[in-house]
């Protein structure tokens, strides 16, 4: 019988390895000084496996991903030192018991062999977010098997359920196990960091950590997704699932550090067993759930409603709703192009629009295009009815479009971008999460037209009101 020994929160920055941080690790010493103590720690329980679970493998919406390799391998070639390389055995017993726990609870695992790897076209090498941690685990234990597992983009629920297989398939195991949440917290605390500067990061980042320091599991797993959304974090679906572990458990947490020296909060902490724990926190995490849906719903702008209702109508009804007799007058008045956007546990699950109005007035267009984004998106399957009560929805009036000569007059943080060539044309709305430069901006126009960079192209540029 397998027993869990302990659990960990790590980041992970590549830049605290010296050879890679030639230096720049030392401004983020705090970090380092735990990073060698978990590394100690680890070695003084002695696991058979440990689990690592990152947000930085193969990525899936809809499932978590797991590796099926009997040998698994990395190194740090992406950031210009591939002679560190590393190798570790996999516990595919312990990885079918997850597999099997899992899918009786209905949660999806992409396993991933070398032929899913090369159909999702992914190396199958061991990322940062696994490497980093087992570097400094490396350096004072080495005699234990590793399991990869990438979370899904999934529910605080369904995360918490993922965790709690986990937990019973380690102890039907053969090995002690160790678990590392391997995450950084927000990317948002300075200007000078990876995104610009919100007054979210520091909040979630205190959060989440006073969360650990008092051993707030439910506190954890029902944490607000809007608030982690907007503060640019890649921590808290590893935590979230780390506490669908230790919910069977009496814990003890002790914070080692926490600091944000590039603008990307680092926290690290020691999560230990005291012994078993009859409590159950999946109502708890549920019942927050339920709470922020009732409490986003009561506060929903009036074209938000108009879209999340004109959506629901048609899923279920399949066809499009009749326009409501209580909406505001300028909806029946005015023109505009809308584009509407669905998110879904803090991803995008569609986004459709129009540059030029297509009907009679802008309720008919937030009815059409909600609709649409829902439906008729290419990169996603049509949403559900067991989808419906997840989405998050936002609507973008678009004003006119003014031609510029250069880029010179671009702000991807105020101003969305059109390029066009002949009939090839991109779009991309202002203030989106990862677009923060005008380079970034024009690329993904481009790329969307299909335009070469070195092409003869125009430029519009345009201004939206969100309502979200």
């Amino acid at each position: 019988m397998g027993r869990l020994l302990s659990a960990y929160l790590t980041p992970h920055p590549p830049v605290l390895i010296h050879e890679i941080g030639q230096g720049q690790e030392r401004l983020a010493g705090d970090t380092l000084a735990a990073m060698e103590e978990i590394g100690r720690d680890i070695e003084k329980r002695r696991p058979g496996t440990v689990i690592v679970i990152t947000p930085h493998g193969p990525l899936f919406s809809d499932a978590h991903s797991i590796s099926m390799e009997e040998n698994l391998k990395g190194d740090f070639s992406s950031f210009g030192h591939g002679e560190l390389s590393y190798s570790f055995g996999n516990n595919l017993d312990l990885t079918y018991g997850i597999l099997k726990n899992s899918l009786e609870e209905g949660i999806s695992i992409a396993q991933m062999t070398r032929e899913m790897n090369r159909r999702y076209g992914v190396e199958g090498k061991l990322d940062h977010g696994v490497l980093v941690p087992l570097h400094f685990v490396d350096k004072y234990y080495s005699d234990f098997r590793v399991i990869p597992i990438t979370y899904g983009l999934l529910s605080p629920g369904e995360l918490h359920v993922f965790g709690k297989a986990i937990e019973r398939a380690i102890k039907s195991g053969k090995d002690d196990v160790c678990v590392i949440a391997s995450g950084d917290l927000s990317h948002k605390l300075k200007d000078s960091g990876p995104y610009a500067f919100a007054r979210e990061g520091p909040e979630f980042d205190r959060r989440i950590m006073e969360a650990i320091r008092e051993g707030d599991l439910a506190e954890i797993g029902g944490f607000p997704p809007d608030l982690a959304e907007r503060a640019g974090e890649c921590g808290l679906r590893s935590l979230q699932i780390l506490a669908g572990i230790l919910s069977v458990y009496q814990i003890s947490t002790r914070i080692l550090s926490y600091e944000g020296p590039f603008g990307v909060g680092y926290g690290t902490a020691i999560f230990s067993i005291e012994g078993e724990s009859e409590k159950d926190i999946l109502e708890e995490i549920s019942k927050r759930e339920r709470s922020a849906l009732e409490k986003r719903r009561k506060g929903e702008d009036p074209l938000v409603s108009l879209a999340r209702k004109s959506l629901e109508y048609f899923v279920r009804e399949g066809k499009y709703l009749k326009l409501p007799e209580d909406l505001p007058e300028d909806l029946l008045k005015v023109q505009r192009p809308v584009f509407v956007s669905i998110k879904k546990n803090g991803s995008l699950r569609g986004c459709i629009g129009a540059t030029e109005p297509t009907m009679d007035n802008l309720a008919k267009e937030i009815i059409h295009y909600s609709v649409q984004a829902g439906t008729e998106d290419p990169r996603f399957p049509s949403i559900e009815e067991n989808e419906l009560d997840d989405l998050i929805y936002s609507v973008d009036v678009l004003m006119k479009p003014e031609p510029l000569e250069d880029p010179s007059g671009l702000d991807p943080s105020t101003f969305g971008v059109i390029v066009q060539k002949g009939h090839r044309r991109g779009l991309l709305l202002p203030n989106l999460e990862g677009v923060d430069t005008v380079d970034d901006q024009l690329r993904i126009a481009l790329n969307k037209a299909g335009i070469g960079p070195e092409e003869d192209y125009s430029i519009q540029r345009f201004k939206v009101v969100r309502h979200h």
